[in-house]
C-alpha cells in the first residue's frame, strides 16, 4: 500500500472515530463510561494496559492508557491529554449537535473542536504506535469534567503521582489552530451560599436578609477586584496584565414583601500568579469571618455564610526552557510562543514536574459556540504532527 494510501486511510479513520466521539452525549456532569470504554477497546486492541479513575459515583471516569517502548533509549515518555467532556447544546444549531455533519471543508457536531478533534487524531493513530519500534513510551490520558473546573483531572493526577509517572511530556491537545501555548491564567470558580431568617418585609429588623448580606460580599469583592490590578507583576504575558474578578450570577429570595433568607453569590478568579488567589481568598474569609457573619448572628445566631469551591484550575506558566515545546517546534518548525485566556489541565500536569505544551487541532474561536466545527485541514495537520512524534521516537 502505498504512503499516500496510507494518510487517506488515517485521514479516514480519523473521521470516523471523530463522529463516534461526537455521538456520545458526554456533556460536564454526566455520565461518560461509554466513551472511555471506546477509547479504551481501540487502545486495548493493540497492546495497551489501562488504567481507570473514578468519580465517588462511579458515574464519571478518567482513562490512562499506554503503549509501552520496544526498548529504552532515555527519551521521556510523551502524555497526549485531553478532556472527553462538552459543555451543553441549545435548541438553535442547525444540524444535530450529536451527530456528525460534514460541509463546506467543515465537520460539525457539539465537541468537534473542543475537543474531540484531537482525541480523534490520537486515536486514529494509535495502530501505528504500536506497530513501529519506539524507543519511548507513549501515554493517553482522558478525562472528565475539564469544562466544570477541571474536576475530573486533578483525580488522575494523584494516581500518576502514587505511580511515579512523572518523567515525561505532556501535550494537551486544546484548539490552539496547532500553535504552541505555553501560558495562561488560572481560574478558580466559586459560589457563596448565604443563610439568614425570613420574615415579613414590614419588619426588616426581626428578620436576616441574605440578599442584603450578599450584596455586602459583593461590594467587598468590588474592592478587592481593585487592588488586584495594583499588584500585576512587571514582567505579565497576559491581556489584561493582572488578576481579574467578577461576578457570574446572583439568586435568592421569593417576594418583594418577604426577607429573603437564604441567597447566593457565583463568582470567579483568574490569577496572573498562585498568590494572588491565596491574597483574595485570605481577605474575603476574614471579612466574611470578623464582620458579615458576627452581624447576621447578632440577630440570628443560627444565619451562615458558606463558600462552595467548584473548581481552582492552577494557571500554566511560562518556563524560559521547556522540553514539550521545544518538541512540537523540532516538528513543526514553529518556534513562536503565545498566551491564551482560557484555562486547561496542563498547569496540573506541570505542577508535578511534567514539561508540558498545550497544542491541538482546531480554533478556540469555534468552542463552545452554536453549530461548532472543527476544518477537516486542522486533522490533517494533526496527523502530520504526530507523525512527526513517530519519527522522534524511533529507534536511533
Amino acid at each position: 500500500m502505498s504512503t499516500e494510501n496510507n494518510s487517506d486511510k488515517l485521514y479516514n479513520d480519523s473521521v470516523k472515530i471523530l463522529s463516534d466521539l461526537i455521538g456520545f452525549k458526554t456533556i460536564s456532569g454526566e455520565d461518560n463510561n461509554s466513551i472511555i470504554d471506546y477509547c479504551e477497546k481501540i487502545l486495548g486492541n493493540v497492546g495497551a494496559s489501562s488504567f481507570k479513575v473514578f468519580d465517588n459515583d462511579k458515574k464519571r471516569v478518567n482513562l490512562f492508557s499506554t503503549l509501552k517502548s520496544k526498548k529504552k533509549n532515555g527519551k521521556k515518555s510523551i502524555i497526549f491529554s485531553g478532556h472527553t467532556d462538552v459543555v451543553p447544546v441549545t435548541k438553535s444549531w442547525s444540524t444535530d449537535p450529536f451527530k456528525a455533519t460534514i460541509k463546506g471543508g467543515k465537520l460539525f457536531g457539539r465537541g468537534s473542536c473542543d475537543m474531540k478533534g484531537f482525541l480523534a487524531c490520537v486515536l486514529a493513530y494509535v495502530p501505528i504506535f504500536s506497530s513501529e519500534n519506539l524507543d519511548r513510551d507513549i501515554h493517553f490520558s482522558f478525562t472528565f469534567d475539564e469544562e466544570t473546573a477541571c474536576q475530573g483531572a486533578p483525580l488522575l493526577i494523584n494516581e500518576l503521582k502514587k505511580r511515579n509517572i512523572k518523567d515525561s511530556l505532556c501535550i494537551v491537545g486544546e484548539p490552539t489552530n496547532m500553535k504552541i501555548i505555553d501560558a495562561h491564567k488560572g481560574c478558580y470558580e466559586y459560589t457563596t451560599h448565604f443563610h439568614g431568617l425570613a420574615g415579613h418585609g414590614s419588619q426588616p429588623d426581626k428578620g436576616v436578609n441574605a440578599v442584603e448580606y450578599a450584596s455586602k460580599f459583593i461590594q467587598k469583592l468590588m474592592q478587592l477586584r481593585e487592588v488586584l490590578k495594583k499588584r500585576k507583576p512587571k514582567d505579565s504575558v497576559f491581556n489584561p496584565p493582572y488578576t481579574t474578578l467578577q461576578i457570574g450570577g446572583i439568586s435568592g429570595g421569593i417576594a418583594r414583601n418577604v426577607i429573603a433568607d437564604k441567597c447566593k453569590v457565583d463568582w470567579e478568579l483568574r490569577p496572573v500568579v498562585k498568590e494572588d488567589g491565596i491574597f483574595v481568598n485570605n481577605e474575603i474569609d476574614e471579612y466574611v469571618k470578623k464582620e458579615l457573619l458576627p452581624e447576621m448572628q447578632m440577630v440570628y445566631p443560627k444565619s451562615k455564610i458558606e463558600k462552595e469551591v467548584i473548581g481552582e484550575i492552577i494557571g500554566f506558566n511560562r518556563e524560559k526552557n521547556s522540553e514539550a515545546c521545544e518538541l512540537v517546534s523540532s516538528i513543526t518548525g514553529d518556534n513562536s510562543r503565545e498566551v491564551v485566556s482560557f484555562g486547561t489541565e496542563a498547569g496540573l500536569f506541570q505542577e508535578i514536574g511534567i514539561s508540558t505544551v498545550v497544542c491541538g487541532p482546531g480554533s478556540i474561536e469555534q468552542a463552545h459556540k452554536v453549530d461548532e466545527f472543527i476544518k477537516l485541514e486542522e486533522l490533517k495537520k494533526c496527523l502530520k504532527f504526530l507523525d512527526g512524534i513517530k519519527e522522534k521516537s524511533k529507534f536511533n
